[in-house]
């Protein structure tokens, strides 16, 4: 009998404390069922300019933030995690997370969705625990590095128009679901889920579907 993959497509961004908490629930998940993970890059804000037309400045859009960290906090499954006070006095404004979008992109070209899940675990790792500037470019290549990926092999592909074009066409394709948050989840292009779920949810969910 033939084995049916179901397949959920993962909507995020590396700046997102929800998917923050959802990534590895959701590898807990690719363990136990036949599920296949498709990353798909939704950035919130690309650069400062529409940070400050979300948020009316810079530093309202860090206060504000890091009030959603404190959310997350209180929801993770290992708090500790996430270092909001490191990050309160870190010395740079609050990154986007398009350049980290743009990277994972260009890894996903080169070595597959699952390399693309490591480097953006890592990446938000090394923005909300250890408080690093993932907006800034010798973060993200020493980050690449650690996954084994080289800056000059990276730089082949990180500014191409295809690359771009993947991060344009990630954002059309949440909006043909109706996505308008992050974390989102698509399940098998049908079933779309807009919150972050614990993993016993998960799991119910992803569960359930495989058996119907």
């Amino acid at each position: 009998m033939r084995l049916v993959v179901t397949t959920i497509e993962f909507f995020h961004d590396a700046v997102c404390g929800w998917c923050y908490l959802l990534s590895p629930r959701l590898r807990k998940i690719a363990a136990k069922y036949p599920v296949k993970i498709v990353h798909r890059a939704f950035v919130l804000q690309r650069n400062e300019r529409e940070m400050i037309a979300r948020f009316g400045s810079l530093a309202q859009a860090k206060q504000e933030i890091l009030q959603h960290w404190e959310q997350c906090q209180r929801y993770a499954e290992h708090p500790e995690l996430i270092n909001i006070e490191r990050m309160r006095a870190a010395p740079f404004d609050y990154p986007t997370g398009y350049l980290a979008a743009l990277y994972a992109k260009a890894i996903e070209k080169l070595g597959g969705q699952q390399a693309h899940w490591d480097f953006f675990d890592a990446v938000q790792r090394a923005h909300l625990y250890e408080a690093r500037n993932i907006a800034d470019v010798q973060e993200l290549n020493a980050i690449a590095k650690a996954q084994e990926f080289t800056y000059p092999e990276l730089l082949a592909t990180l500014y191409s128009p295809k690359v771009k074009q993947a991060v344009i066409n990630d954002k059309l394709r949440a909006e043909n679901f109706g996505i308008r948050t992050i974390p989102s989840l698509v399940i098998d292009d049908t079933k779309v889920v807009s919150q972050t779920l614990t993993f016993d949810q998960l799991e119910q969910l992803i569960a359930t579907h495989v058996a119907s």
